[in-house]
């Protein structure tokens, strides 16, 4: 069975040959001469946009969001405290970098709902991501039946609700079965719900 030419992409990108890696330099000049965030006439990686739910068709839209690398940065503390308690290092985010560059993206572009996006690049200081975004009032796309499942007012802010691939996977939603009861519907909700069925419920009056 022929391959076809998303797969020979998609390897070039999992084990990218001298001149791909070279090519990948030369881009990360450029990326950092950009914006933070920069719309782009179409993506980089074809196949993974395609994969994401990407079609070069009317009411797409591509950006690429650059988001700075690391944990969240603390001061060194001064007041007295022993060396334990002092909270500089190992303090990470609830969100990956990925959801948060999405969030950046839809302020943005408020009239654009965010589909999907992933990884194009990174380097020491900085990661890129580029966003697959559809404008829900575009003609195109609510004629599409494909797609027009955006328009509803239930995907309003998707990338804020975490309802991308990079948000549930924040949420830890793509984990199923053993081990994962305690997060769905959320990890907040779950605790209201266990609270709530804690409690006695008065007795019925007769």
């Amino acid at each position: 069975m022929s391959k076809s030419l998303y797969n020979y992409v998609r390897d070039q990108w999992k084990s990218p040959s001298g001149e791909v890696k070279n090519l990948h330099k030369s881009r990360l000049v450029q990326y950092r001469k950009e914006d933070a965030t920069t719309k782009i006439e179409r993506p980089t990686r074809i196949d993974r946009a395609r994969a994401l739910g990407y079609r070069a068709k009317q009411g797409y839209v591509m950006a690429r969001t650059r988001i700075r690398r690391g944990g969240m940065r603390k001061h060194a503390i001064t007041s007295g405290r022993r060396a334990k308690r002092t909270g500089i290092s190992k303090i990470t985010m609830g969100k990956n970098l990925q959801m948060i560059a999405e969030e950046r993206t839809s302020k943005k572009y408020p009239n654009l709902e965010i589909l999907n996006s992933y990884w194009v690049a990174e380097d020491g200081r900085y990661k890129w991501y580029e966003m697959v975004m559809v404008d829900p009032n575009h003609p195109v796309i609510m004629a599409d039946p494909k797609i027009n499942w955006i328009c509803s007012r239930a995907q309003k802010g998707r990338a804020h609700r975490a309802l991308t691939s990079a948000g549930k996977k924040s949420r830890g939603l793509m984990n199923k079965g053993k081990g994962a009861e305690k997060l769905r519907p959320s990890r907040r909700k779950h605790m209201v719900r266990t609270k709530q069925s804690r409690t006695p419920h008065p007795p019925k009056k007769t």
